[in-house]
């Protein structure tokens, strides 16, 4: 009965209100609009298709390894020659497979472009199966295509081991850490396989699996399933990587206190997936243009006591997706040219948001809850760029309160019939309404401290 007066009430009252306030009801910050003119404030690479290894480096064989000054015909011969601290030098195309077992060996080259180390296309090319081993300056490609095998480029099984400035192709999974800790895996660039079609069928660009405290660090990943993938890890601090053209950029499950700052993450399905995982730290990252199928910049499912803040989340489909998580806080994130800038659904009533830019969303918030959620702390709130604020002591921080979700977003949810109506100056004219002065208490999500003004200044430098 309360929801059949709420929704009559909210289309008479559009009746009312259009004639007198139809036509003011466009919010100073605009639709929208502009989409194409949307870039990120960076150099963004379309994509890493590098080619196969020079002519000058001849087939995989013909290159060299040496420990000591001493050369070996192979890779693997070397290798086995190594003891403890010993470097092996890597000239040229070699053949693995090749498998480290000597503690503390450092397996390097001049740069990729000059040591290549080529599988044949079955099972895994380069495994670490010592602790303190070193894979640095050399490209390893052509590993098997089983993701049921969980083919890599690199497997490590070893502590304390480092893949640094190298390069990683034609492989189901790039980098495989399998549960030992203190890996390091720095300025690497990881390509998978764009031609099998599927993104099921190719593996993950960096697999965590019970790893313990390591380090994902300034790399660059593309053509995989996942970009870098979490399970059961802890203590993983993953910054300044480049991720695009993927399902997830990251995808944590079951993993808990970890940190991700300073990444970019575009062009995919989502940009963060963060599932069943607790006190994650998800920190200054970029989300742009992620609007495949899921078309999430950050997706919180079953994540608990975790903090998303100072992310830019841009001109995706829903800057965040909240699905039953609770007590997470979502504060100081620019929110902008998103269909939605954040959707909250299944019992996520317990999100604290305040200090967020929402500027030039298609809808600023979806509320699909059963209750009123108040969206600010004690005396700040976020900003909405189509709210009306009225500032009268100048402290930044409106005297009226923004309603973000309310009576017409529960009538078009309940009777998606309505929703050819949401445009309408008459449902526009309630909105403005509603949004101040309630025409019914509501379930949804409200705003009593409405920012007077952007937090975020530098939010048009993406129409640059």
């Amino acid at each position: 009965m309360a929801e059949r007066f709420e929704a009559g009430f909210a289309v008479a009252a559009a009746v009312v209100l259009v004639a007198s306030v139809g036509a003011a009801v466009a919010a100073p910050g605009g639709p929208p609009d502009g989409r194409a003119a949307l870039e990120l404030d960076r150099s963004v690479p379309d994509e890493y298709d590098f080619p196969a290894p020079s002519e000058a480096l001849g087939p995989a064989g013909e290159g060299t390894a040496s420990v000591d000054g001493r050369q070996y015909d192979s890779l693997r011969a070397a290798v086995d020659a190594a003891e403890p601290g010993d470097t092996v030098r890597v000239d040229g195309h070699v053949e693995g497979p090749v498998t480290v077992d000597t503690p503390n060996v450092t397996v390097a080259g001049a740069s990729p472009d000059d040591a290549v180390v080529s599988g044949d296309e079955t099972g895994d090319v380069l495994t670490v199966a010592a602790d303190g081993v070193t894979v640095r300056d050399v490209w390893v490609r052509n590993a098997g295509y089983s993701t049921a095998d969980e083919d890599a480029a690199v497997w490590v099984n070893g502590a304390d081991a480092t893949v640094a400035d190298a390069r990683v192709t034609d492989t189901t999974f790039g980098v495989w850490v399998d549960g030992v800790p203190d890996a390091r895996i720095e300025n690497t660039t990881i390509v998978g396989r764009d031609g099998v079609e599927r993104r099921s069928d190719r593996g993950n660009g960096i697999q965590l699996w019970r790893a313990t405290d390591a380090r994902v660090l300034d790399n660059r990943v593309t053509d995989a399933r996942d970009g870098v993938y979490f399970s059961w890890s802890s203590g993983v601090r993953a910054g300044g990587n480049e991720l695009w053209d993927l399902r997830y950029g990251v995808h944590y499950m079951y993993s808990d206190r970890n940190r991700l700052a300073n990444n970019t993450a575009f062009g995919n399905d989502v940009g963060y997936a963060l599932m069943v995982s607790d006190d994650l730290e998800i920190v200054d990252n970029v989300a742009f243009d992620n609007r495949g199928t899921s078309g999430h910049g950050v997706l919180l499912k079953e994540v608990d006591h975790s903090t998303v803040a100072g992310n830019d989340l841009v001109g995706n489909e829903n800057g965040v997706f909240v699905y039953n998580s609770v007590d997470d806080a979502i504060a100081d994130n620019l929110v902008l040219a998103n269909d939605v800038g954040v959707h909250l659904t299944a019992g996520s009533v317990r999100e604290r948001g305040h200090g967020n830019s929402f500027v030039r969303n298609g809808d600023a918030m979806k509320a699909v809850v059963g209750e009123r959620v108040a969206w600010n702390d004690s005396d700040r709130g976020n900003y909405w760029s189509d709210a009306r604020p009225v500032d009268v002591d100048h402290d930044g921080v409106s005297e009226v309160r923004y309603q973000a979700t309310g009576a017409l977003d529960r009538l078009t949810r309940s009777r998606p019939a309505t929703e050819v109506f949401a445009s309408s100056p008459a449902f526009d004219a309630v909105r403005l309404a509603g949004r101040s002065v309630p025409l019914a208490e509501t379930p949804g999500v409200v705003d009593h401290h409405p920012l007077a003004a952007p937090a975020h200044d530098d939010w048009r430098q993406y129409y640059e």
